[in-house]
Order: structure tokens, then sequence, then C-alpha cells
């Protein structure tokens, strides 16, 4: 992002008075000291509304200088969590969506030196969230003045924000994707996206195309693919070396499903509207890797892609098919909207004979996830049941919220098969989402430590934490700071 931050490690004499502590105040227009003298009309306003000083409530005014400059303020406890801090952040950068500005000052006040850290990260994040391209393909096209220059004050900063910056690129180019429709990212533009990044970002590009997979019998993916009018689905491998590497591989594995139609099982059409966001996955394990990438991560990682449509047709799967994956697994087909996990089951057993040292796997998997946790947690499962506590911790401190779910072996009695090792999904309603991650466990081979987050928090009406669109692209600010911080032990 081409954003610049100026950093100005303390305020103006004038700002630092006791009635504007734990104070957040974001301006729009290039910030000059006159404008701090400005704070009793910031007073002002929040006794006429009676606020605590605990509200999160975003104010409003337009200072009366010379330029008008917009005003959004707040008064919050240092002990905010890190989400409700992302989302006032989101509010109060939105404030300025109308101000038409390129440049904006975020003014922290009151606070001990991490938690002004803290809060700044939160306001800058929000701003570039906000401030990334997304599609528009109207045709009366609008050009609002990029955002060009942050200007901090009142932080004295320990190791500035370079991985806030990574953050955003990573989470931006993932929305970006996801929001692109099917007919404009199919899998054949989709790998030509990845072969653009992987060509700037220097990272080592196979692609397993379907003659490829037909030769590692990965049957069902391929089962999958069939249906559709053009042979142009794969599995992409990238690989990330870092110069000083140090520790065992990290695998991401996304589930890239470009379109779905529910297949021969036909969604209905209120079902089917948005299914272009099916691959959103796949966006947050490449998203995540740019990211890592950005910040020089030294352990080597690699990306596996599943790219695929879901299509109807006469050569589409059907129930009652039988297929056998790569790994010699035969599985019955039940229901051809369950695709998700037969692409990811074949592209799990090909990564997993690698032996990395961790799986983390990405999809919008299940409606069950969603029924059980609405669209502001996602679900996550592990093979490693002792990370629970450490998932959720991370969860917390990134601000995007996750909930892990049990993986008992005797969920695998819905899932038995009277004429296949096992039942892509069963006919009965309620755990689809345990389910489909008991299925994929067996799919992870030698012990391989995994997590699967079923994304059910990919698309939140009105937004979700600091990010301002539907689409949130969730799960890359979790995953860099998850593998960043060294919650698990791998």
């Amino acid at each position: 992002m081409n954003i610049k931050l100026q950093q100005n490690k303390s305020l103006p004499t004038k700002v630092q008075v006791d009635n504007v502590a734990n104070w957040i105040v974001v301006m729009s227009y290039p910030v000059k000291n006159e404008d701090f003298t400005y704070s009793a009309q910031l007073l002002n306003r929040r006794k006429l509304l009676d606020l605590k000083e605990a509200d999160t409530k975003p104010l409003t005014i337009d200072l009366p200088n010379a330029r008008s400059s917009h005003v959004t303020f707040a008064a919050i406890e240092q002990s905010i969590s890190t989400f409700d801090l992302l989302t006032l952040s989101r509010k109060l950068v939105a404030g300025h969506s109308d101000s038409n500005t390129n440049q904006l000052g975020l003014v922290v006040s009151g606070f001990d030196d991490i938690s002004a850290e803290r809060i700044a990260e939160s306001l800058i994040s929000a701003a570039l969230a906000a401030a990334a391209t997304m599609p528009n393909f109207k045709s009366e096209k609008q050009t609002p003045t990029k955002l060009a220059k942050l200007s901090l004050y009142g932080v004295k900063l320990r190791h500035g924000f370079k991985q806030s910056f990574a953050i955003a690129e990573g989470n931006a180019l993932t929305r970006r994707l996801s929001m692109l429709p099917s007919n404009k990212l199919t899998p054949t533009e989709y790998l030509k996206e990845v072969k653009v990044l992987a060509k700037e970002n220097k990272w080592k590009l196979e692609f397993y195309n379907e003659a490829n997979l037909r030769k590692k019998k990965a049957g069902a993916f391929l089962a999958v693919a069939q249906g559709s009018p053009k042979a142009d689905a794969g599995i992409v491998r990238l690989r990330y070396t870092p110069a000083n590497s140090k520790g065992k591989k990290i695998f991401l594995v996304g589930k890239g499903i470009c379109y779905d139609t529910g297949g021969t099982n036909l969604k209905p059409a209120n079902y089917m509207f948005g299914m272009h966001e099916d691959m959103q996955g796949s966006a947050v394990a490449l998203g995540t890797l740019l990211a890592l990438t950005r910040l020089n991560f030294n352990r080597p990682v690699e990306c596996w892609l599943a790219l695929a449509m879901n299509h109807i047709g006469p050569k589409a799967y059907k129930p009652n098919d039988v297929v056998t994956a790569s790994d010699g697994t035969t599985i019955e087909v039940v229901h051809t909207d369950a695709e998700g996990r037969m692409i990811l089951s074949d592209t799990l057993a090909l990564a997993s004979k690698e032996k990395p040292a961790l799986i983390m796997d990405y999809a919008t998997l299940t409606g069950t996830c969603i029924y059980a946790l609405g669209t502001s947690y996602s679900g996550v499962f592990t093979n490693q049941k002792a990370w629970h506590p450490s998932l959720i911790k991370a969860g917390e401190d990134s601000g995007e919220r996750i909930w892990p779910f049990p993986l008992d072996k005797d969920f695998d009695d819905m899932i038995k098969s009277d004429i296949a090792d096992v039942k892509q999904c069963s006919q009965e309603s309620g755990v689809d989402h345990i389910l489909a991650s008991r299925f994929l466990q067996r799919f992870v081979k030698h012990d391989t430590p995994w997590i699967h987050m079923d994304l059910s928090s990919s698309n939140k009406k009105g937004g979700l934490a600091h990010i301002p669109t539907d689409t949130t692209g969730f799960g890359v600010r979790y995953s860099v700071n998850l593998l960043l911080n060294k919650y698990l032990v791998t």
C-alpha cells in the first residue's frame, strides 16, 4: 500500500490536559498545532451528550478553523477488547468517508505507552482497510481521493507498524479476489493472478492440472472438476523460502471453488447468490502468505490452493457415486454441494505427504457453522486438542474471534458407508461442520498437526471489526498473529 505514515511521538502541549485524557481522535486533512487548541469544543460536545468516559460511540464535530477540519472522536477505557477497539476504529474512520481527504490525523491521548500503541495499531489498520481498492464494474466511475498519508500523534513507538501494513495488504488481496465475479475469476484467471504474485514475490510455483491429478489418482478432487465444461481445475503449490530459514515448513491450504452451483443437488436461488465467494478460503491462504512474505517470516511456508468450479451438467458427479481419493480412501458421494471437502481431501493428502510442522486450512465449508456461531466468529477444528485455549486467545488478541469445536471419534458413526470407506457427508442435519472436519482429518497423514478454519465470518453485513466491507477477508490477521507471536509450539 502506497500510504505514508508520519509518526509524531508526542502531542502538542496544548492538548496535554486532563480533560482530554483517554481520548481517540481522527481528523481529516493535515493536522496542525492550532487544531489542538479546539479541545474545548470536543469536551463540550461530549458533555452535551452526557457521555460516560467508557462510552465508545464515536462523536463528530467540524472545528471552527479556516479548514473546518472534520473530527471524529471517542473516549474509551484502556481495557477495551481488541475486537471492540477495531470496531470503534472502523466507525471513527468511516466518519471521514465523505470528506474526500487524502490525509488523516490520528491522535491518541491519555494512555500508557503500550495501550497507546495498541490503539494506534487499530486506527491504522482501520484506515488501511478502508483505503483498499475493491472491484468496481459500474459504468459511471467515481474517482474518490486516495488516502496518501497518516499522521500519528501521542504514541511512543516500540516496534512500529510494519505488521499492520503487511496484514492490510494481505487482507486487501483476499477481499479483492473474493469480490471478483465468477466470470472474472475462473480457475484460469485465478492462476494468472497467482502467477503474477509469484513472480513479484519470488515464490516457486507448481500447478497440478487435471492430467497431473489423474496420475496422482486424486479422484475426489476430479469428481468435482468433471462437471466443468473447461478442464482448468487444479492445485496450485506456492513455496516461500526465507534467506535465513529457521524451523520446519508451515503449510497453508485453501478451498478455491470459484463458483458453487451445488452441482447435481442444485442450490436454491437465495443460497446460490454470492457463491462466487466460495473461493475465499484459498484467498485467505494466499493473503496470509503475502503478509508473511512482506514481514520476512523466518520459516518456510507453502500455500496449496485447490481451484475448481462446482458446475451442473451431464458430466457432473452425483449422489451414490463412489470415488477414490489419492490416498486410496473410497468415498460414497451423498450430496454434491459438499464439494469443498472433496477437493480439500486430496489436497490435504498430497500436502501432508511432505510432513510439514503444521497445516492450516481455510474454507467457506458449511452452513451449520454459520448456524452455530453466526457471522461474527469463525469455527476452528484441530487434531491437537490442547491447543484450544491458545487458539481462542489468538482470536481475542487479534480481534478476529474464533471458537473451537469437538472432533471426537464417535462422530464417524454418522458418515459410515455400507459400500465405501466413508460417506462424504450425512443425510442427517445439525452437525455437518463437525462431520466435514472428521472427514477431512482422515486425509491429514503422518500425525501432522492440523488446524481447519470454517469461515463462517467470511461475509458479514456491514463489515466486521476494522473491515468496512461485507466481504471480510477473515483469517489473514488471525493467522499472521498466531504464527508470528508463537501461540503454538510447532
